[in-house]
């Protein structure tokens, strides 16, 4: 009994001891602040804007190597859309005025090769003694000279052509050629030389490109449908367009994967996800991310770069989009083991797993009930009829768009197969909504989901046997019209423009909205289902390029 209350004693003063102790180091704790971290102050000039994706993944990677509480201010120089010396005048007075006003930076982050030569340019006057750390630059000679400044280091882009080489003609042996997709902006001159150089490499491939800048926007189009599995497509760049067009990195991607009957290579992970390949790609999040870091190191002083020449190796993976890879009929076993996987496709259970779970809870409660009422025909009967109609709803919902509720482009594409293939004559009339990435930017997304619902209304309101409306893509919609009397098919066309006539009602108000309207006839335009469509959206484009909110058929003058 002694023992138990010794053993009893010595617990309670030990739970004693172990408050005290506790309550001590919270005392001190309290009465000992610790020193708080520095702020630190850094800028990130880039060479394009915010809706560029590279830009997008290089701001995600400054974000992952800079410590919690680092301020971070963007700048965008928007060259990709805007290149004049104007326009470089304009950002420099405007970006003097604002460093002027606030807080010195303690580093400068510089994304690409034009904010790298803008920063070269003015490193004396309104950056004068602050470190730049650049990234996403590809032209090595740049980066090599703008390393020997003390005030300047940095982290190469390097676009690893012959990896990309080797890896098409493990997939493609009887390759002949090498086709680079490009342009004449800032970029594209780099990179061409860069494409180029490698030539000497590879004595059996022939080397040639597709100049995006001195082609119009149906010849880039026929250039790429022209494409045979001989060659081997790598898309570098492409921004602009022999008509003046512009292109986001999306848009451009979009076109290839549409019109080009090869996989494109990539060697740069903006816009893998969109329909190209992918291939040994320069990682952009990664790229930012290193910068940020060798940012932070200058500042501590980790890193003197006015003691040594830095160059940072290009952060280079493999990374594939693997709905593109099956696409082509390629598989997993013929890239490396460490390649990275986009647009991963799941399997059946995978995307129908919260289908599936209440689908078999049903099918066995039904077949529990089907084997207890097997001797009543009527019920069994209407079982049958219940998992019919079950069936054709699932069988409807693929084929439908799910915001619209219009019929999907499979659907269309499904349709104008059959059409065509039964020599029936038609008309495929293309619609897009004008500015529409205005009203997603100024309104948002939201206010873009309604438009294309109220849109996708209006055209459910015209569907008649001769005429079915379909959601194409985005903002584009598509109407199969089963005539190609232009009579008909005028009025149709008409009722399309129509549309737009009333006012939309978007976030709770009233607002207009204009759309462009192309046409292309089935046999008299083309004879088959895929030239009738790019003919119908050169016909909608010749729209856009003449004032918008009106319709034309390909071959005739704007309406």
């Amino acid at each position: 009994m002694v023992k138990r209350y010794r053993k009893i004693i010595g617990r309670y003063f030990i739970c004693i001891a172990l408050c005290l102790a506790f309550l001590f180091g919270f005392i001190v704790n309290i009465r000992t602040p610790q020193a708080e971290e520095k702020r630190y102050r850094i800028l990130f000039i880039s060479s394009y804007s915010y809706a560029w994706d590279a830009v997008q993944l290089q701001i995600e990677g400054i974000k992952k190597g800079v410590p919690d509480g680092t301020v971070v201010d963007y700048e965008f120089m928007d060259t990709k859309r805007v290149d004049s010396e104007m326009a470089l005048e304009l950002f420099y007075e405007g970006l003097a005025y604002r460093m002027s006003q606030v807080e010195p930076y303690d580093a400068i982050i510089l994304g690409d090769d034009a904010a790298l030569v803008f920063a070269m340019e003015h490193k004396d006057d309104i950056f004068e003694g602050t470190p730049f750390i650049f990234e996403g630059v590809n032209d090595l000679e740049l980066a090599k000279e703008a390393v020997k400044d003390p005030q300047i280091v940095g982290v190469i882009e390097s676009l690893s052509i012959e990896s990309n080489i080797d890896l098409a003609l493990s997939l493609y042996p009887n390759a002949t050629r090498v086709v680079g997709i490009l342009d004449d902006t800032l970029t594209g001159e780099a990179e061409r030389k860069n494409f180029y150089s490698v030539a000497d490499q590879y004595p059996n491939l022939e080397f040639t490109e597709i100049n995006a800048s001195k082609l119009s926007t149906a010849g880039l189009k026929k250039n790429l449908l022209d494409l045979n599995t001989n060659s081997i497509l790598i898309y570098v760049t492409m921004t602009e367009d022999g008509n003046g067009r512009r292109y986001t990195n999306r848009e451009a991607i979009e076109m290839i994967a549409e019109f080009s009957p090869i996989p494109a290579f990539r060697m740069v992970e903006g816009g893998i996800g969109y329909g190209v390949l992918g291939g040994n790609i320069v990682s952009m999040q990664d790229s930012g991310q290193l910068a940020a870091e060798l940012a932070i190191n200058v500042i501590k002083g980790k890193v003197k770069i006015e003691t040594e020449e830095l160059i940072l190796e290009s952060p280079n993976i493999y990374c594939i989009d693997e709905q593109v890879m099956l696409k082509f009929g390629l598989s997993k076993n013929q890239f490396p083991e460490d390649t990275v996987y986009m647009n991963h496709i799941p399997s059946f259970v995978e995307r129908n797993r919260e289908i599936l779970i209440p689908s078999a809870i049903l099918l066995v409660a039904l077949f529990t009930i089907s084997v207890w009422i097997s001797i009543d025909n009527i019920r069994r009967r209407k079982l049958t009829g219940e998992l019919e109609e079950a069936r054709s709803y699932l069988e409807d919902a693929s084929q439908h768009d799910f915001l619209t509720g219009l019929p999907n482009r499979s659907k269309f594409m499904a349709d104008l197969e059959e059409t065509v293939g039964n020599k029936m004559p038609c008309t495929v009339i293309m619609l897009d909504i004008d500015n529409f990435k205005h009203i997603n930017d100024t309104y948002g997304h939201t206010a873009g989901d309604e438009a294309l619902q109220q849109v996708a209304a209006r055209l459910k309101a015209l569907r008649t046997p001769l005429l079915t409306p379909y959601r194409f893509a985005g903002d584009e919609f598509i109407v199969i019209v089963k005539s190609n009397v232009r009579k008909i098919t005028e009025t149709a066309a008409i009722q399309c423009l129509q549309v737009f006539q009333k006012s939309f009602k978007l976030a709770g108000k009233k607002y207009d909205i204009g759309g462009s309207v192309g046409a292309a006839s089935y046999p008299t335009d083309a004879l088959d289902g895929e030239q009738l469509i790019i003919l119908a959206d050169d016909a909608m484009y010749h729209v856009k390029k003449n004032g918008k909110n009106a319709y034309a058929f390909f071959g005739d003058d704007k309406k």
